[in-house]
Formats: structure tokens, sequence, C-alpha cells
């Protein structure tokens, strides 16, 4: 019997929850586990397929397992280099097919071979303009423009090359999700609270000193972390 694997298979986020960690809107983060069909007077319909993994949804339950969590931090990074999603998701495609695997987002190979991979064959089935976007070549090797690369370090993988560990940014403390630890919640290295506990205890009234004290989380990391919720709910 093959163990069940639950990066893949387990619905951790609603997109509301997902799309908070990765900070992007909720309404972002739908068209991209959902996909879309814009109708055009007089013209055909604008249709952009799904690119990232999620199970249909059940009311307010959550739909978006660890490895579409893992997918969408990546995408949140392509998408802040300035390329349209609708002539990224081609490249997706091309990535997948000439590496011959699922998830590449998610995936170890897209950190050491993507760029490579998208420079070569890319161009000649994607816009140039996207490749162009995306990859630099630099000391002689293609790698993928700052804001990507910096996103797919904060990625740690398994032996079988996919996911295991992303650390969230927009924190200077550590803060992780582990879909084997508090449900894939983000959760502090130091101490292992749920950021979002700690969070709510402080705003029901809780001193950060006995939030310290409970949790085991700095100071440091408490204001930084209140901080960051503070930002993303302006």
């Amino acid at each position: 019997m093959t163990k069940r694997d639950i990066r893949f298979e387990e619905p951790l986020y609603t997109v509301a929850e997902a799309a908070r960690v990765i900070d992007v809107p909720p309404s972002t983060l739908a068209t991209w586990t959902k996909g879309y069909v814009r109708d055009r007077n007089d013209r055909p319909a604008v249709i952009g397929e799904a690119v990232v993994t999620a199970f249909p949804a059940k009311g307010r339950s959550p739909s978006i397992p660890f490895i579409g969590l893992a997918e969408a931090m990546v995408l949140a990074a392509v998408r802040q280099s300035g390329v349209p999603m609708q002539r990224v998701r081609p490249a997706l495609a091309a990535l997948e097919g000439e590496m011959g695997i699922g998830h590449a987002l998610a995936s170890r190979q897209l950190y050491t071979d993507g760029a490579e991979v998208l420079y070569d064959f890319g161009a000649d089935k994607v816009d140039p303009e996207v490749v162009a976007s995306l990859v630099v070549v630099r000391n002689g090797q293609r790698v993928f423009v700052d804001v990507v690369r910096e996103q797919l370090k904060r990625i740690e993988f398994g032996a079988d090359g996919y996911a295991t560990l992303l650390r969230v940014s927009g924190y200077r403390s550590d803060v992780v999700c582990d879909p084997t630890r508090s449900f894939g919640r983000p959760i502090f290295v130091r101490g292992g609270a749920r950021v979002d506990d700690v969070i709510s205890r402080f705003q029901t009234g809780d001193s950060i000193e006995d939030l310290t004290q409970e949790f085991g989380v700095g100071v440091a990391d408490i204001e930084d972390a209140l901080r960051v919720a503070s930002r993303r709910a302006a």
C-alpha cells in the first residue's frame, strides 16, 4: 500500500489563508487555482487555465495542499518580475513538458535546471520576451532573475525532489510552513508556535513579554510578526 503524501493529497489552506502567506490578493490566487474565462464583446473569450494545484472548494473548507502553496509562492515571484500571467502560462507548460515532470514550480529541478531549460527550449515555444524577462545570463550561466531566484532559495526539497518546507518571505525572523507541523500554518522556527496564535493573543490583550514566556518566541520575532501582520492588513 502506497503511503499517503500529505504534501500533495491533503488540502491545508483556503484561498484566503494561502494568499495571506504568499502576500497576494485572494482574487489573484483564486484565478491561479481555478483558472478563468473572460468574455469580450464581439471577440473570442479569453481563457486562463489553472496553474496552481488545488482541490474543488467545499464551502469555506481548505482546498489548497502544501504543494499548491509552494507553486503559488514561486508564481508570486514570477508575477513580481512583471510578466503578465497570460504569457507566463505557456512558459510553465513548456517547462513541465521539457523537464517531464508535474508540479514543476514546486520541484528542485526548477531550481537547478529550470532557467537553462526555459532559455534553451522556451524561446522556440514561448514568447522570447517572456524568456528574457525571467532568465538572465551571469558568469556564463543562465539563471532566473533575482526575484524568482531568491524565492526558490526559500524552499527546502525532499528526497523526491519536491518541496518539503517553505521559508515565508516578508519576515526578518525565521517563519516557515511545514506540512507536518501545525497543519502547514506559518510557525516561528524558534519556539514552534503558530504565528496566527501569537498575533491573536496579542490582539486580545496579552503582552509581548507574556507571549514570549508562554510560547518561547523571542521579543524581536513577535514584534516582527506584528509588523508584517499590520502591513498586510493595511
